[in-house]
């Protein structure tokens, strides 16, 4: 949507307080209890519904137009692209002054989001993340990995935040507009959210069993959070500095092996004793150092890239639709 056509929607003096975005896959069930609850939940609050359909197939689009609740836009992706990119379409389409995030399966509890948000204008935090304090999820499948997943991630990251696997949060659109996400980084946002220097709380929230349908976000995704857990510890120490990664290494590797050489030359001309052996491990390490100086300059060739051309997205989006409910005017 361009900024004209939004101010057709938002008069520039009172765009809404506050987006929801809700990526939906095959919640045909669910989505019009979604917004329902939205609403009740929003009372008072100026604010716009995003749900981002990504590439559903039962039929969920045109049940959300049945819907009588305003101010509700469908972005219509133009294929199934994951959860992260489906959410990263909805912030970018957000124009309220906090953008809030929550699954489309009913488990998180749009009532919350008004004590999301009044604490976060009260105490002035960037981001507040919700902690499931009775998840409704099965122990071994659920809950265990995690567990065990979160408290690699805060080990590894030094986030101390205890659920990452929340989806209800609440961002300054300014935060929740610059995480850059892509691939499954979606259950990083608060490491994310850290390399940018937001100030993050939690606090508890309701979580409810799924009423309809089957997770279709679920536990294939845990077998992916150490490669990704990497990435972001990559970013936090290194993202901006990578030579002090990659240089340092690939220095120790480079004097190694020159020095191991040396010495052999030496032992050839008779001082000291040498072998082919020595000689093979001097050119691997000399060579493996000469790998990661390059590699050092590559990636800061590559980060100067990234920071100076960020228009491309991950994703593609056939549509975005205007659902046609009343829409009130704000006053």
């Amino acid at each position: 949507m361009t900024e004209s056509e939004t101010a057709y929607l938002y008069p520039s003096d009172s765009l809404p307080e506050v987006s929801v975005v809700v990526p939906m896959f095959n919640e045909v069930e669910n989505v019009l209890l979604m917004l329902t609850a939205l609403q009740e939940a929003l009372h008072g609050l100026t604010h716009e519904i995003i749900l981002v359909d990504d590439g559903s197939t039962d039929g969920t689009i045109a049940r959300a137009w049945q819907t009588k609740v305003p101010f509700v836009r469908i972005v219509e992706m133009m294929r199934n692209y994951g959860q992260t990119s489906a959410m990263a379409a909805g912030i970018q389409e957000a124009r309220g002054e906090y953008v809030v995030t929550l699954d489309g399966d009913l488990q998180n509890d749009p009532a919350d989001i008004p004590l999301m948000l009044e604490k976060a204008r009260r105490e002035d935090w960037d981001v507040v993340a919700g902690r499931r304090a009775n998840r409704q999820d099965g122990w071994l499948l659920r809950k265990i990995p995690s567990q065990l997943a979160n408290a690699m991630i805060r080990r590894l990251t030094g986030v101390y935040l205890y659920d990452y696997g929340c989806t209800l949060k609440v961002f300054r659109r300014t935060i929740a507009q610059n995480l850059g996400l892509y691939g499954e980084l979606h259950r990083f946002i608060p490491v994310l959210a850290d390399i940018q220097g937001a100030r993050m709380t939690e606090m508890d929230v309701r979580h409810h069993p799924r009423r309809f349908g089957k997770s279709k976000y679920g536990l294939g995704r845990t077998t992916k959070v150490l490669s990704d857990l990497l990435l972001m510890v990559y970013f936090q120490r290194w993202m901006k500095k990578p030579m002090h990664l990659f240089g340092p290494l690939g220095g120790l590797l480079l004097l190694g092996g020159v020095g191991t050489m040396f010495f052999q030359l030496l032992a050839s001309l008779g001082v000291g004793s040498g072998s082919g052996v020595a000689l093979m491990t001097g050119m691997i390490l000399t060579i493996s150092g000469l790998l990661f100086l390059s590699l050092g300059i590559f990636a800061e060739i590559q980060m100067r890239i990234y920071y100076e051309h960020q228009s491309k997205t991950p994703y593609s989006i056939r549509k975005i639709h205007e659902v046609p409910s009343p829409q009130p005017q704000y006053h």
